[in-house]
């Protein structure tokens, strides 16, 4: 003998479907802002919140938003995948971009002052 399920249990299990799919996490989450700031004297330094950036998660999207406060720096990323200046010399302002970084180290500095203006982190 067959059972014939009634519409009104497969609408119930339809609706408890797109229930639990409107509840799931979405796999684009907002990234985090880590802040690099140059200038206006003669200092660099990489920020998450109020501390230091030492380690960053890999393949996990970082928003660097980068102020840089002098004419006289740049600022500029080296590591695995990335040799890039993300503030030029002539620049002063707020610069944003959005990076997902691969395992390794990496350094950040100022070219024109790159043996006293520097620092770096890990991702891991």
């Amino acid at each position: 003998m067959r059972s014939i399920t009634p519409p009104s249990a497969w609408l119930l299990g339809v609706a408890a479907a797109v229930a639990l799919a409107a509840t799931a996490p979405t796999a684009a989450a907002t990234p985090q802002t880590v802040t690099g700031t140059v200038g206006p004297g003669f200092t660099i330094v990489l920020t998450k919140g109020d501390h230091k950036v030492t380690t960053l998660k890999a393949h996990t999207p970082y928003r660097f938003v980068i102020q840089d406060r002098a004419t006289i720096h740049d600022f500029h990323l080296r590591g695995p995948g990335i040799d890039r200046v993300l503030t030029a010399v002539a620049f002063q302002g707020t610069k944003s971009y959005t990076l997902t970084l691969k395992k390794g180290s990496y350094s950040f500095s100022c070219d024109p002052h790159a043996s006293f203006m520097h620092g770096s982190f890990r991702v891991v």
